[in-house]
């Protein structure tokens, strides 16, 4: 867990910390997903969690970091944003997140076919229009109703609104949950609502319990780190034979880079299970042009029990 909740206190699945915890459940976050662009899970091969640090090419530009952040299917890209109060130009704010996020896909010198279909799914805690529907979705048409492409969608679900009998009335439902007791009253069809649930009574467990439910949190953690490490043997491996059969020296100069930016990922992922990544650690990792010290940082991050912790191990 990202944070400790305050004793006698109900962490809600609207709060922040719940929401993003929910969402790095791979069953919760598939089901969501599924329900929301109407996509049958059958068709839902992989919906691996990202990044959520948008970087940026100067110091003058502004920078962006996402709730949520998940690559669908290796073609499309999503993210998901919680808002529960209302702030100004939020229709501006998810359009600077999702122009950033599709930009990013392509660099000096590249065509555009790199880029992939972004997609800014918002959840909002406040009346956004006097529209009935809770959930409605925005592309990119002419006033004729022509779709001129589908690389832009924009979903927007409101918690306050009259429920339609739509899938989505019971993550509506879940959402809308202030204490154990509603909690406890969720009854869905929806595995993946039901999943969620589970994750946020275990969130709110008493003391002994929330100690065996975060030994299992730390145990998935210390799997990832042998699965991450188990792939860069298996990189380390890939250049040496490379290097042996005498590959260009550009070809090994792009790799290196690639190195660095895989090693960068790499820690900011695990890092992110403490919650969010302070901007100077990120800013150092980014900066490091070190592979040797960027594995030694991977294995830190994975025993870092904060964040702290691993601003000390990176002196």
């Amino acid at each position: 867990m990202s944070k400790r909740n305050t004793r006698g206190m109900f962490l809600p699945p609207k709060s922040d910390v719940a929401f993003k915890e929910l969402m790095r459940n791979e069953k919760v976050r598939r089901h969501f997903i599924s329900d929301v662009l109407g996509i049958p899970l059958n068709e839902i091969r992989e919906v691996r969690l990202e990044n959520t640090f948008l970087g940026r090419r100067s110091r003058r530009e502004k920078e962006g970091i996402l709730d949520v952040r998940v690559l669908l299917n290796n073609d499309c890209r999503i993210n998901i944003e919680l808002q529960v109060r209302e702030v100004p130009a939020w229709d501006k704010r998810s359009l600077f997140y999702l122009s950033k996020m599709y930009a990013e896909g392509v660099h000096a010198g590249e065509d555009y076919s790199p880029l992939k279909r972004c997609v800014v799914i918002c959840v909002l805690g406040f009346k956004w229009d006097s529209s009935p529907n809770y959930h409605k979705v925005y592309y990119l048409r002419d006033q004729d109703g022509q779709l001129y492409s589908d690389q832009f969608e924009v979903h927007v679900i409101e918690l306050d609104k009259e429920l339609i009998g739509d899938q989505l009335d019971d993550w509506i439902r879940l959402f809308r949950v202030e204490n154990i007791g509603e909690l406890k009253m969720i009854q869905s069809m929806n595995p993946g609502v039901m999943e969620a649930v589970k994750e946020v009574m275990a969130m709110n467990m008493g003391r002994q319990l929330k100690a065996l439910y975060e030994e299992h949190m730390r145990i998935k953690k210390d799997r990832l780190h042998l699965r991450n490490a188990a792939i860069q043997e298996g990189r380390q491996e890939g250049r040496i034979e490379g290097r042996q059969e005498g590959r260009k020296e550009g070809r090994i100069e792009g790799e290196i880079l690639g190195d660095l930016h895989r090693h960068r990922q790499d820690i900011l992922d695990l890092l992110e299970d403490l919650g969010d990544v302070p901007e100077d650690i990120r800013r150092h990792i980014h900066a490091e042009k070190d592979t040797d010290i960027l594995r030694k940082w991977l294995k830190t991050a994975a025993r870092a029990e904060s964040f702290a912790a691993f601003r000390d191990a990176m002196k």
